[in-house]
């Protein structure tokens, strides 16, 4: 199997900081903040027992998440799958001609190798490929 986990769950956001308190008050734990130059984003990693969440805000107005903003309201905006080689899933994801928005993965959050296959290609969810490097 090419899927090893459920990564993280993202969620679009305007603004982390305004995000953040409903987090903070049950409990969780926020443990990484980080720009993302390459996706244009700001992001916050929050642990919620086995699971995290990402809170995704848009750095400019050129970013995926300022146009998906533009369209839809704050809320669930992606999954991510962790695997072990990124370019291999989209390899085969190719061959299956399931659509794809990155056809070469490229560097994203905690500088993971990622890449996101279209909503077309998954029943609606956009859909995101995460590999830690080595």
């Amino acid at each position: 199997m090419l899927l090893n986990k459920i990564n993280h769950i993202g969620v679009a956001v305007k603004s982390i900081e305004a995000a953040l308190p409903f987090y903070k008050a049950m409990g969780a734990d926020i443990n990484h903040i980080e720009e993302v130059p390459s996706q244009k984003v700001k992001t916050a990693f929050i642990k919620v027992g086995e699971t995290t969440i990402e809170l995704v805000e848009a750095t400019s107005p050129e970013s995926p998440i300022a146009k998906y903003l533009e369209k839809n309201r704050e809320g669930l905006h992606h999954i991510c799958f962790e695997v072990d080689d990124v370019a291999a899933c989209l390899a085969e994801l190719k061959k299956a001609e399931v659509p794809l928005i990155d056809n070469e993965p490229k560097v994203g959050a905690h500088n993971m190798l990622v890449a996101f296959v279209h909503p077309k290609g998954n029943n609606g969810v956009l859909t995101e490929l995460a590999q830690y490097q080595k």
